[in-house]
């Protein structure tokens, strides 16, 4: 597998269960084109299948084994930690959004798919956020 520069966020894998075709289908080809995870975002997804989808657990297993097929997951570290409590601090955003762009940064990625900030903006001169269902700011995957 090539080197991945992307990082995707635990709101664009869950399009993957939209039925709306569109983020569906956009959702599909972000995780085709490969990214990195961390353990924060299986977490999360793993949280939301279960109490907002009320899933089974072998639905979330068979969704869990199917994204980490695909992405490798970046482990949750003090470092990660650390550095999220200061991105949190000078960026303004929430903590938890912090420890996902904390493990994006730690892992090199370039870009972070999310719904969840600011459209464009540039974390520590390396991670551009970019929000692949904004129809002005699609990327060429």
């Amino acid at each position: 597998m090539p080197e991945a520069k992307a990082f995707i966020d635990t709101n664009v894998l869950l399009y993957l269960l939209s039925p709306d075709a569109d983020k569906a289908d956009r959702a599909e080809t972000i995780l085709r084109a490969g990214g990195l995870i961390s353990v924060q975002i299986l977490n999360e997804i793993t949280n939301v299948a279960r109490r907002k989808l009320a899933m089974s657990w072998l639905e979330i297993n068979e969704l869990l084994m199917l994204i980490r097929s695909v992405c490798p997951a970046e482990p949750l570290t003090i470092e990660t930690h650390d550095k999220g409590r200061l991105v949190a601090e000078r960026y303004g955003i929430s903590v938890y959004d912090a420890m996902i762009v904390a493990a994006a940064l730690l892992a090199g990625c370039e870009t972070l798919y999310t719904e969840d900030m600011q459209d464009g903006l540039l974390i520590d001169h390396q991670l551009r956020v970019c929000n692949p269902f904004n129809m002005h700011a699609l990327p060429e995957l």
